[in-house]
């Protein structure tokens, strides 16, 4: 991977994402004086961004996603760290250095956090990318306002599943839940607030086949996982909440990720490689929450700090 014709910069700490998790390790990190830059190809925040209300963290009742986004982008700018606009392409070690590539520059590192979140699944059945952008979506607060007074349906039982349910319902006439159990694996007080909703409905046992439509989305095919009998369901748009896949795939050359692709760490959000942490979404655990994230993030950073220290001893 080794470009001569790139530019050097040398830093501290790389952190390479800039959702909950980066963000507050990079606070942490340039909070103790390291040279931090985060290197992130989209928004910061992540996916607090298509997130409309955050309600379950802790010091805000109840605050917008991309508002709550803003704050701890700001929050981990106090200290010096460096935000760049770029995509990853690959990292290497070299010693006790690590080379972070860029398109047009390379950093040279001791430390990089890694924080790169994870994407949605897909349902990958007939008609879901061709009507992608067309009626399929994975992001209800993206979307949602273009499907006022629609009917809608949302693959997924899961808490993201069931609360972008909820919230398309202010814009849409009915919104249908389909689940491949007979019951939801969401949060009791998501599913409380669902089933209390009118205008939403259930479609237990079932998976969608297959999405139709000529230039949009129309209907779907639904069958029923125990008779196996396929049903026709109209519909305006789909929205699907079925699982995360880690945005992990630059790093599985170091051999730090699980079977599926998940980073293995220790409470120290270390990796098996010295000087290479992981934090949020992207990380082998059991509850992906803001929360969460932040919390690793808070550790990686002061760890980046102790580690870059023993260096020095």
């Amino acid at each position: 991977m080794e470009n001569n014709t790139l530019e050097k910069e040398v830093v501290d700490v790389v952190v390479i994402g800039a959702g909950p998790g980066g963000l507050t390790a990079a606070l942490y990190a340039s909070r103790a004086n390291l040279k931090t830059v985060i290197l992130e190809k989209g928004m910061p925040g992540g996916e607090i961004n298509n997130t409309a209300d955050v309600e379950n963290y802790t010091g805000f009742s109840l605050i917008a996603g991309p508002e709550l986004a803003q704050q701890m982008y700001d929050s981990a700018m106090r200290f010096g760290a460096q935000h760049i606009y770029t995509e990853v392409t690959g990292i290497e070690l070299d010693g006790q250095d690590r080379l972070v590539y860029t398109r047009d520059k390379v950093y040279q590192t001791k430390v990089v956090i890694i924080a790169t979140g994870a994407q949605h699944r897909k349902l990958d059945v007939e008609g879901e990318e061709r009507l992608n952008g067309r009626g399929v979506s994975y992001c209800a607060v993206c979307d949602g306002f273009f499907f006022r007074d629609k009917e809608l349906v949302v693959v997924g039982g899961g808490d993201s599943a069931v609360e972008e349910g909820v919230y398309l319902t202010q814009f849409a006439k009915k919104v249908t839940i389909i689940h491949r159990r007979d019951q939801l694996r969401a949060q009791q007080v998501l599913q409380d607030r669902a089933k209390a909703n009118p205008k939403i409905e259930f479609v237990w046992d079932s998976v969608v086949e297959a999405i139709e439509g000529q230039d949009k989305v129309e209907s779907l095919q639904v069958r029923h996982v125990k008779t196996n009998q396929v049903s026709t369901l109209k519909a305006d748009g789909v929205f699907v909440y079925v699982g995360l896949i880690p945005n992990s795939e630059l790093f599985n050359q170091l051999g730090i990720t699980d079977a599926e692709g998940w980073i293995i760490t220790n409470e120290k959000m270390e990796t098996a490689v010295d000087g290479i942490f992981a934090v949020g979404d992207v990380r082998q655990t059991h509850l992906r929450q803001i929360a969460t994230a932040v919390g690793d993030g808070s550790h990686a950073g002061h760890m980046a700090y102790q580690y870059i220290t023993s260096l020095n001893d």
